[in-house]
């Protein structure tokens, strides 16, 4: 049977109890009723929207009726759409809930029920709520018992695109930007048009789309998988940026709640790591703050990387680090004004949108690199960053695992017999499942410094999305290298990333 995990629900589009279908979903939708209804949120406004998945319009409408008959008062958004829409209708709107039908960025056979609640400012769900809620389901009865009434359609819902796009604009509205080419793919999902609207409203009008990936298709035909984080997945965007000889270039996962990030490099063009761009965009919102007022607070996980949290301490920034996933990156305190994780996620406008949200992401970083694009371009604020606060380089590596048990066993391995050293340099294990404190989860993290101040950090973790075991290796090097005992040649990028690259091939298994 499908559990409530991250925010909900996520899993293949199939048949029984432990599939996404039509049955699936009227009964955990009865059950989120009674929850909700038990809070003292019955008649209440609820938003449903949905993106352009197998299965999502039936899921979508089985949701909206069942609510309806269980006499809330229903927002449906009309068409498929993005993911930070119904985040910043939750919010906007006050509703006691927000649902979406997506499962972002997994394989084409999957599908998913993401959770938002009024009680987290719009923000998705988190224990106790999830058993609570999937207590409520279990007393649910069949599907077939479940009552539904059907939706008319409702003015706000008409609504919840232009008034997202307006506070989107006066969100950065006081900023200034310069012209600016801009590639984008949408990865066959549903965030395209809204994305190159947000774009044209935000002052940049010159934009190219990759017609081919631009239409929501979910079988997502031209990728392996539709998410930009892996390899091939970008190439056509890259292709593009190239021939119409761009300033930068934006993809969209599916569900358009990441943004992931290209620029030109030399000669070439290279996506940026959810860590560059995470520290890009962190750092611009903290330099464009309002003075005043209390330290604001910056939040990113604990498997990101640890350059944003440098220099946001330099900016007198609060700055914070959470559990994986963006229910715990807004809850980490106010006045929020940023919160990312590596895995392409950012939240650039925590007022709005209490998630991760490709749309906004994407136009933030257009206003950015309009402000470097006769300066260098994006690497060249990434190599400004670096002067201020030292080199550091992040690597993923992703072992997908159909078997759990799989899975389990390697990190039982890392546990009972972690190594002493990665790429000659010694480390000790950290298990963060005996930690006692709110950062306790299902994690390993090995680090390590040499003598020269070279310093390497590991985190293992198995995924909460999808059958795989994730390692976040990170190498560092401080600032003036020159001038605290590195030799020049041992603090250059290309040396510290074989070293980073030697040190994750270390890893079980051994490559």
């Amino acid at each position: 049977m499908l559990t409530f995990g991250t925010a909900g629900l996520r899993g293949p589009v199939q048949e029984g109890p432990d599939g996404m279908n039509v049955e699936t979903v009227t009964r955990a939708t009865a059950g989120l009723a009674a929850w909700l209804a038990e809070q003292g949120l019955a008649g209440e406004p609820v938003v449903v929207g949905r993106d352009a998945r197998h299965g999502s319009e039936a899921f979508a409408a089985a949701t909206a009726e069942v609510f309806a008959a269980a006499g809330f008062d229903i927002i449906a958004l009309p068409q498929p759409g993005p993911t930070p829409l119904v985040a910043f209708a939750t919010r906007h709107l006050r509703a006691a809930a927000g649902v979406m039908i997506t499962a972002s960025h997994n394989p084409p056979q999957d599908n998913g029920y993401k959770v938002y609640l009024r009680d987290a400012g719009g923000a998705q769900l988190v224990s106790p709520a999830d058993r609570e809620i999937e207590a409520a389901i279990t007393a649910i009865g069949p599907a077939a018992t479940v009552a539904r009434q059907p939706v008319t359609s409702d003015a706000r819902a008409a609504t919840v695109r232009d008034d997202y796009l307006d506070a989107l604009t006066e969100r950065f509205s006081a900023l200034p930007r310069s012209p600016l080419r801009i590639v984008v793919t949408a990865m066959h999902g549903v965030g395209g048009d809204l994305a190159v609207e947000a774009l044209r409203r935000n002052g940049f009008p010159d934009v190219h789309v990759v017609p081919s990936q631009f239409a929501p298709d979910p079988d997502f035909p031209t990728v392996a998988f539709p998410n930009p984080e892996e390899p091939g997945a970008t190439d056509l965007l890259l292709s593009l940026a190239a021939e119409v000889d761009a300033d930068l270039a934006i993809a969209l996962d599916p569900d358009a709640d990441r943004c992931a990030v290209g620029a030109r490099d030399g000669d070439t063009w290279r996506m940026l790591t959810g860590d560059e761009t995470g520290v890009l965009l962190g750092t611009w919102v903290l330099d464009h703050r309002p003075a005043g007022g209390p330290p604001p607070v910056v939040a990113s996980s604990i498997v990101s990387g640890t350059l944003l949290h440098t220099a946001a301490q330099r900016r007198g920034a609060d700055a914070r680090r959470t559990l994986t996933g963006f229910k715990w990156l807004v809850r980490a305190g106010d006045p929020l004004a940023y919160a990312y994780e590596e895995a392409l996620g950012h939240c650039v406008d925590p007022d709005n949108v209490r998630d991760k949200d490709g749309i906004s992401a994407a136009v933030a970083s257009a206003i950015l690199a309009s402000s470097w694009v006769d300066r260098g371009g994006l690497i060249a604020a990434l190599s400004a960053l670096e002067d201020e606060n030292g080199i550091h380089l992040t690597q993923p590596r992703s072992l997908r695992l159909q078997d759990p048990a799989d899975i389990a066993a390697l990190m039982d391995q890392l546990r009972a017999a972690p190594p002493t050293t990665l790429a000659g340099i010694p480390v000790s294990m950290t298990d963060y499942a005996a930690r006692t404190d709110n950062l306790r989860t299902d994690g390993v993290e090995l680090l390590g410094r040499r003598d020269d101040g070279v310093a390497l950090r590991i985190f293992a973790r198995p995924s909460g999305t999808e059958p795989k075991l994730k390692y976040y290796g990170q190498i560092s090097a401080p600032p003036g290298t020159g001038t605290v005992g590195l030799t020049r040649e041992c603090a250059t990028r290309q040396t510290l990333s074989e070293l980073l690259a030697a040190a994750m091939a270390e890893l079980p298994p051994v490559q």
